[in-house]
Order: C-alpha cells, then structure tokens, then sequence
C-alpha cells in the first residue's frame, strides 16, 4: 500500500475497481483545512480520463508494473501490433489503451507498461517526440501575418497538426507526443 506522498506521473493504480495510471497531479496545501492532492487520472481498460482528489495520507493501492520496449509494426482496424525488442513476440493491443496512435509510424519504439502478476499490457508510452514528414499542406503566403499564424498540415501517419506558416511539403517536424502539438522543424 502507497500513500498519496508516493503519487507520481505514470504510477499506476487500483481505483474504483479499475486500474488508472496517474497523467497529472499536484500537491495542494490551502492556507486553512487539510491538504490534499489533485489528480488526472486515465483508466487503462476505457481510456477514460477522470479527475480525482485525494485527501493527504489517503493509501492508495499501487499495481507493480514493468516495462518493455517494442517495435510498432502495423495497424490492422482498431489493433495495433507490436513486436518485443528482445524476445521477438508479438502482441495486438486495442487503439483505446494507446495515447496517441495517430503520431505512431511503423518501426518507431515504444515503451508498453506490462502489468507483473499476469503480463496484461495496460499502457503504451511513446517517446517525448517523434519526427514526422509533411505530406500535404497549403503554401503560406508571405506577409499575410502579424503574429505567430499557423496552419494545418498532414503528416505521414494521417494525423493534422498546426505548424507555423513556412513549413512546405516534405519538411520534416518534430512533434510532440504529449500534447500533439509542432515543435520544431528539423533540418536534414
């Protein structure tokens, strides 16, 4: 059993019969009453993201997880399958337990959270970020802006992201995974 004061981003937990993996929290202390902590919590059967207080000392109940790096082979429907690094055995997932499988190309290495006691993988985690290729956006045209003006692109995976105004087709960014949002243009 952990306590609140344990409670860190990727901690996965029973909870309400379910098991959650922490996405955020932040440790509360009000000038007057208790403290408490504040969480974001994503159900690793639905996908579901919920917010949870927890009162400070609350236990909570930790689930002992390992993880294990695979390789992104292909998408067939809503299952996604992946091949070990080490042992090369494959495994299918459902679409539901991925973050953000439309930045996912094929051959990119993921961490999957594999549950100890029977091996149920509950989690997939893709790197900080991922460098992707524009295949279709609309030229920009100089001058039209004043601020920082951005447009959607389309990127080798089929996910759309807003990228800044000179970025052309077949430019390479780099995303990140957390947020889906542009970072960087990366120069060959």
């Amino acid at each position: 059993m952990a306590s609140t004061s344990d409670i860190r981003n990727g901690l996965c937990i029973n909870y309400n019969n379910d098991t959650f993996k922490i996405v955020e929290f932040q440790h509360v202390k009000p000038g007057k009453g208790p403290a408490f902590v504040r969480t974001k919590l994503k159900s690793l059967t639905s996908g579901k993201v919920i917010d949870n207080t927890f009162s400070a000392g609350h236990k909570i109940d930790e689930v002992r997880v390992e993880t294990r790096k695979y390789q992104f082979l292909y998408a067939e429907g809503n299952m996604f399958n992946f091949m070990n690094t080490t042992d090369y055995n494959q495994i299918m997932l459902e679409k539901a337990i991925l973050d953000a499988p439309e930045l996912m190309k094929e051959g990119e290495v993921v961490t999957v959270i594999v549950r100890t006691e029977d091996e149920l993988p509950l989690a997939v985690d893709l790197p900080a970020s991922v460098v992707l290729e524009v295949t279709y956006t609309e030229p920009g045209v100089k001058g039209n802006t004043a601020t920082n003006a951005t447009k959607p692109a389309t990127l080798e995976t089929g996910a759309i992201v807003n990228v800044p105004l000179f970025i052309n087709e077949g430019d390479k960014v780099k995303i990140e995974t957390a947020k889906g949002s542009y970072q960087e243009r990366i120069k060959e």
